[in-house]
């Protein structure tokens, strides 16, 4: 089965009941943890980003403090694990200053990491990778923000 493209979902989405695109969406609900989570930040997070920013901090910040391996190994595979969560929930926001400060956080928690990326090629390319992502991201935002965050980065 070939998957229909966006815009002939979008004109069909359009022709249905209130009800049925509430069943449509439980059922993307049922089938994928993604789906789900997506569901939940569009109902409950979207309107307080503040709180939903502060929440992802918190859960980032508790994946960091589980790493607790010395071999750069299980430090890498854990790092990455928790990047691509920190990716996740900035495509679930879609905004600038979310992705900013998401990845300001991580950085910072990724550079005070026990043991040093200094002196690990792949975490020190990753650190470098996100402060480049966020150096390109910063000219898009507005003036006051840009500054408060160009502040945050030299902190870095």
């Amino acid at each position: 089965m070939q998957a229909a493209s966006l815009a002939d979902i979008r004109k069909e989405l359009k022709l249905r009941s209130p009800k049925e695109l509430n069943e449509l969406c439980l059922a993307l609900a049922r089938f994928k943890k993604e789906n789900k989570e997506l569901l939940t930040y569009l109902l409950y997070e979207a309107s307080n980003e503040a709180g939903y920013i502060e929440s992802v901090k918190s859960e980032i910040d508790r994946q960091f403090d589980e790493i607790s391996s010395r071999r750069y190994y299980i430090v890498k595979k854990n790092v990455r694990k928790i990047l691509r969560g920190v990716k996740k929930y900035i495509r679930y926001s879609k905004k600038k200053p979310t992705e900013v400060e998401l990845l300001l956080h991580f950085s910072g928690r990724l550079k005070e990491l026990n043991p040093p990326i200094s002196r690990n090629t792949t975490l020190l390319n990753l650190y470098n990778r996100q402060i480049a992502a966020i150096k390109k991201i910063i000219p898009t935002l507005h003036e006051d923000l840009q500054y408060d965050y160009q502040m945050e980065l030299e902190n870095l």
